[in-house]
């Protein structure tokens, strides 16, 4: 007779919404000047609305081609949230900043902060 499996207690950690961290990668295609406007568009929105709950990985797909292969980038400069999931690929510049907060469902919380100066 084989022994039953122990079942362990698990816990979920309730994650209050609006407070979960955020993985970002940003592939770029070296320095030019829309791979710049990205990485400065994406810190911009990440600082104003992520402060202290996100990483950003940079990654030049030029120095770094594996990476990019592996993620299956065909244009430059793209956006990929990682977590939480969904997972969701951006492409451009990032400079519609109304369509990446939307992405990264962030747009609901901007507008609270807006509209009562604090998150919901």
């Amino acid at each position: 007779m084989k022994p039953k499996p122990v079942k362990r207690p698990t816990r979920e950690l309730a994650v209050p919404a609006g407070a979960e961290n955020y993985c970002l990668r940003l592939y770029v295609t070296g320095t030019t000047p829309k791979s710049l406007r990205a990485i400065t568009n994406v810190k911009t929105i990440c600082e104003a609305n992520l402060k202290g709950r996100y990483t950003l990985e940079v990654i030049d797909i030029y120095q770094q081609p594996g990476l990019a292969k592996s993620e299956q980038i065909i244009a430059a400069p793209t956006l990929i949230k990682r977590l939480p999931l969904p997972l969701r690929k951006f492409i451009g510049d990032m400079t519609d900043r109304e369509r990446i907060l939307i992405g990264l469902d962030l747009r609901a919380l901007a507008q609270s902060v807006e509209a009562n100066g604090k998150p919901a």
